[in-house]
């Protein structure tokens, strides 16, 4: 253990989670969207944000892209700046989570060990991870952003499902599959997994439909 290490403590917070959710009126937790790139994602994420904001229940999407803007400029896409990557978003989550927030995080996440490290560091309970399950055919197909097509063409190195592996979730608390589920329904099923959980109570569902 080096000197800065051993001068570093843990300062114990004066409001509890538990707390927050009192005052809130629901659970804070992570929802992990893990999947390919063009699976939907994001798309999920935002949509399910919106509908949360709507209810009044706070929430906040990590955006893959989005924090390579920022926090994780200096990352690439190596593995092992894949697993800083989520490394981080992981630290993020858990404070997000102790301020009382439900957390949309939008990230490939292509290793299993990297997923089953941000579980472990939360509480039971708290990281639920949503397998949004394409296949890559249909990903190709979208390629909303051409990033399949820069990938097959050599400009991209290290993508997931071409050039770079993606390992698919053993036993994933929900499964979304996209090719065949539209956005609403999509919805509608997190919405349900967090009443059936207890995160939300069921008067947020109902004022939703």
């Amino acid at each position: 253990m080096n000197k800065k290490t051993q001068e570093v403590y843990w300062h114990e917070p004066s409001v509890k989670v538990e707390d927050r959710w009192i005052s809130n009126g629901f659970k804070s937790c992570l929802l992990w969207f893990t999947g390919l790139s063009g699976s939907g994602k994001s798309t999920i994420a935002h949509a399910l944000d919106r509908r949360l904001h709507m209810l009044q229940v706070r929430s906040y999407v990590l955006d893959g892209d989005n924090v390579r803007h920022g926090l994780n400029k200096d990352l690439g896409l190596s593995p092992e700046d894949r697993k800083e990557n989520i490394r981080r978003m992981g630290e993020v989550s858990k404070l997000f989570i102790d301020a009382g927030l439900i957390v949309l995080a939008a990230f490939i996440a292509p290793y299993d060990e990297d997923r089953k490290r941000i579980r472990e560091l939360l509480k039971d309970g708290q990281f639920i991870e949503v397998y949004v399950k394409c296949s890559i055919e249909e990903c190709e197909k979208r390629d909303p952003k051409g990033l399949y097509a820069k990938a097959k063409a050599g400009e991209i190195k290290g993508f997931t499902g071409i050039s770079a592996p993606y390992e698919e979730p053993e036993n994933p608390d929900i499964v979304l599959e996209t090719d065949t589920t539209s956005l609403g329904s999509s919805i509608e099923m997190l919405m349900k997994y967090l009443i059936q959980k207890d995160y939300i109570t069921k008067r947020y569902y109902y004022s939703s439909v």
